[in-house]
């Protein structure tokens, strides 16, 4: 194959790598932000938590006949104070606290689909154990303390990876013709 053609070869995968993997990743988080255990009560939502009051009421509603707070969200509000921080909370994988919490994630997919598809075109599919390695190190702390967060960055992950897996294997096809 001529080296012009290699090279555009090379660029349009890797410009389809990293443009087209952000509709592909918001299209599978949004299709598991539908699923039915999204955002279920026992995962404390941020939404139920913020408007909920110290003695766990909805905001607006009286304190007359109250049901008390569950003890997980009561813990969650006493650590957090009246307006949880966002990693003590779990509001599924679009909500606005696993959100808030990987702050800089679509500059770190784009990144990230740029080292795997690279990894497949010059043949060493085993860095990417590494860019997997490197971006999970980077997370934990913030995922080891919100599980809308963790969920978020588990399917963004895997829907990113196997996009750009994609790319990368057929422009590496491409380039053997």
């Amino acid at each position: 194959m001529p080296a012009p053609l290699v090279a555009v070869v090379v660029v349009a995968a890797l410009a389809l790598s990293a443009a087209g993997g952000w509709p592909v990743v918001s299209l599978v988080l949004r299709l598991a932000s539908r699923s039915r255990d999204a955002g279920r009560p026992g995962r404390a939502g941020a939404h139920a938590l913020a408007a909920e009051g110290a003695t766990g009421t909805p905001s607006g509603a009286g304190t007359a006949g109250a049901e008390p707070v569950a003890p997980q969200a009561a813990e969650a509000q006493a650590v957090a104070g009246p307006h949880p921080s966002p990693l003590a909370v779990s509001d599924g994988p679009r909500g606005e606290g696993a959100q808030a919490v990987l702050r800089g994630g679509t500059w770190v997919g784009i990144l990230e689909r740029l080292a795997v598809t690279g990894c497949f075109l010059v043949g060493e599919a085993g860095g990417i154990a590494v860019v997997v390695a490197v971006k999970g190190l980077g997370r934990y702390p913030e995922l080891r303390e919100n599980p809308g967060a963790s969920e978020r960055f588990v399917i963004g992950t895997l829907a990113s990876l196997l996009w750009s897996a994609a790319v990368g294997f057929v422009a590496a096809w491409a380039l053997t013709l």
